[in-house]
């Protein structure tokens, strides 16, 4: 991983250095600009939305991507332990509820949560409930960079761990795109399972509308504005390590008992 920022040392706010903050509107392109770095720039996602991978690669894929999903409550849990401010944990709970669901687990989309209908994805590729919640195909990489995301949000000031959430900011484009292309690139895939791509696209517009308030108005100084810069750019080495992972495992040519 060539994160920049050091996960070990989140505490260390950082102190005011008298140069002149950006602007608001500056601020946020900076953070924008960060788009460039995305995942959807990978070489496996462009080769998984041009439906160039094998049926193996594509649940490999979906397999090791399920261990992100269900980190991604215990993250966000994580930085409402963190954070004092009672109006905050409450409109951040939504997110822990986005992902884990209410009522029953196996229940109509809307109530199921994310991890509930990328579970369904998974089905819907060949993989089983098995393969998905032993993360017996979870490989070693994958694991490094979600772990390292998780302790990330339990250790840094509530702020930091909502402003590594921004990577939502580029996310619509990328669900869209799986929207547009699976049902013909991957016709084998039941369309029914790509109701993950389509629930995120709404939550994460909100999501980020939560997150740029939080960094735009914690972010009162030059300094404090250059480390959410380091830390959007940790999480996108997060991101971009999991495929590096998964491209790494499932080459073209992988003997065929060893595949997903």
């Amino acid at each position: 991983m060539s994160a920049s920022l050091n996960p070990n040392f989140p505490n260390e706010v950082p102190a005011n250095d008298g140069r002149t903050p950006w602007t608001p509107a500056e601020f946020e392109a900076q953070l924008r600009a960060k788009e460039a770095k995305y995942h959807i720039f990978h070489a496996f996602n462009k080769r998984l939305n041009s439906g160039a991978l094998q049926p193996f690669q594509v649940r490999g894929w979906v397999a090791n991507r399920f261990y992100y999903q269900a980190a991604i409550p215990m993250k966000d849990a994580a930085i409402m332990g963190n954070c004092p401010d009672r109006a905050t944990r409450r409109r951040w709970l939504e997110r822990i509820t986005d992902h884990d669901g209410h009522g029953d687990f196996n229940v109509e989309e809307g109530r199921g949560g994310g991890i509930e209908t990328w579970t369904r994805l998974g089905l819907a590729t060949g993989l089983t409930r098995e393969d998905l919640w032993s993360f017996k195909h979870v490989q070693a990489g994958t694991r490094f960079a979600v772990d390292a995301y998780v302790n990330f949000a339990r250790k840094a000031p509530w702020q930091e761990g909502i402003i590594s959430s921004l990577t939502e900011m580029f996310a619509p484009k990328i669900h869209a795109d799986r929207l547009a292309t699976w049902p013909s690139a991957y016709p084998w895939i039941d369309q029914s399972g790509l109701g993950y791509f389509r629930s995120r696209i709404p939550l994460a517009q909100r999501d980020v509308e939560h997150g740029l308030e939080v960094a735009l108005s914690w972010c009162d100084t030059r300094a404090k504005q250059e480390r959410a810069i380091q830390i959007l750019q940790f999480k996108l080495d997060v991101l971009w390590s999991l495929l590096d992972a998964v491209e790494k495992a499932y080459p073209d040519d992988l003997a065929e008992e060893l595949r997903p």
